[in-house]
């Protein structure tokens, strides 16, 4: 086994079982340590005790290269592999079984901790036909989100992923634009028409009174770039970050909205948010709505989230051709064109 790849598999594995951060990037960090190494100069460092030595490898690290230049699988990434054949949700196989992709994730452009290329690779192994790349817009600050000259640079580089992969994925150009308080979209509209997918969401001032919140959403919900609105709620259920409450928005007029101006509802995959909550996942489907199924993957790991999402879709009766992540990409694209 190439002793990169079981690095980078034993850190995906990690991350999707939300083991903490620095154990995770332990694997990566190793990985790229060793990364420019041949097979025989590895094992020569290996032998001679230099590796053991050298700054970013661990025990650990150490033992999963060892064993892997050996022509095995490691002890360490093998325990990981058969926790790994275990679902992660308790419900919602056969709807996760039909989707075909995800429209929310993040790079290390952004807030994510993994190159572009290594989420692309996630999501073709784990039988995706698209990928939506879409890191924070340049008023997240605190995301690292994208001005509009490193939008448009990454743009090319999404190009060249795309040129490079055989057919069958696709990593679709995109953005989670932030809601601002006027309801306008944290980026120009020229760049935004450039782009296969908008993820519209609000993160900021959002104990906001409930009018206020509304309107705000409905601003950009009939924005005609908006194509998902993101985490409606902003909740946070559990994690390192605390739990917060769900912001307050007459939730009738805002779905009936997005029902209006065929915007997809997000249904955040993300276990800390579970959002939206069950019974605003209800009054979407009432209200007409299209969904998107979404791991707002923060790492290659996290992709897999997808089935919490699904769980919570067929908990509350969505149906499957309701959600535009079951879709093949080529009705899933036509219906992202903006409609003015």
């Amino acid at each position: 086994m190439d002793a990169v790849d079981a690095l980078n598999e034993t850190a995906f594995w990690l991350e999707r079982e939300l083991a903490d951060t620095f154990k995770v990037q332990a694997f990566r960090r190793a990985a790229g340590i060793i990364a420019g190494l041949s097979r025989e100069e590895l094992s020569t460092r290996v032998k001679d005790g230099r590796l053991k030595g050298t700054k970013g490898i661990g025990n650990r690290t150490f033992e999963v290269i060892s064993r892997a230049l050996g022509g095995a699988v490691p002890d360490y990434l093998e325990g990981l592999r058969r926790r790994g054949a275990e679902p992660l949700a308790d419900g919602g196989h056969e709807l996760h079984a039909t989707l075909r992709g995800d429209l929310h994730s993040h790079s290390n452009w952004s807030d994510g901790g993994s190159p572009i290329e290594v989420m692309a690779d996630a999501a073709r192994i784990l039988g995706r036909e698209y990928l939506a790349l879409t890191d924070h817009s340049p008023s997240l600050t605190i995301a690292n989100g994208l001005s509009p000259e490193r939008l448009t640079e990454q743009l090319m580089v999404v190009d060249g992923i795309n040129n490079r992969q055989d057919s069958g994925f696709r990593l679709l150009a995109g953005i989670e634009v932030d809601i601002l308080e006027d309801g306008e979209l944290d980026q120009s509209a020229e760049l935004l028409s450039q782009l296969d997918v908008v993820v519209a969401s609000v993160h900021s001032k959002l104990r906001s009174d409930k009018r206020s919140m509304t309107g705000r959403m409905l601003t950009a919900i009939e924005n005609p770039h908006t194509n998902v609105l993101g985490h409606c709620t902003g909740r946070l259920v559990k994690g390192s970050r605390g739990t917060r409450l769900p912001s307050e928005f007459d939730a009738e007029k805002v779905f009936a909205s997005c029902a209006e101006h065929s915007v997809a509802v997000e249904i955040n995959s993300r276990p800390e948010r579970q959002d939206p909550p069950d019974e605003l996942i209800r009054i979407a489907l009432d209200a007409g709505c299209l969904f998107s199924i979404d791991s707002d993957a923060h790492a290659p790991g996290q992709l897999d989230f997808l089935q919490y999402g699904a769980e919570r879709a067929e908990a509350n009766g969505v149906p499957a051709d309701r959600i535009v992540t079951t879709w093949p990409v080529d009705r899933l694209l036509k219906w992202l064109q903006p409609t003015q």
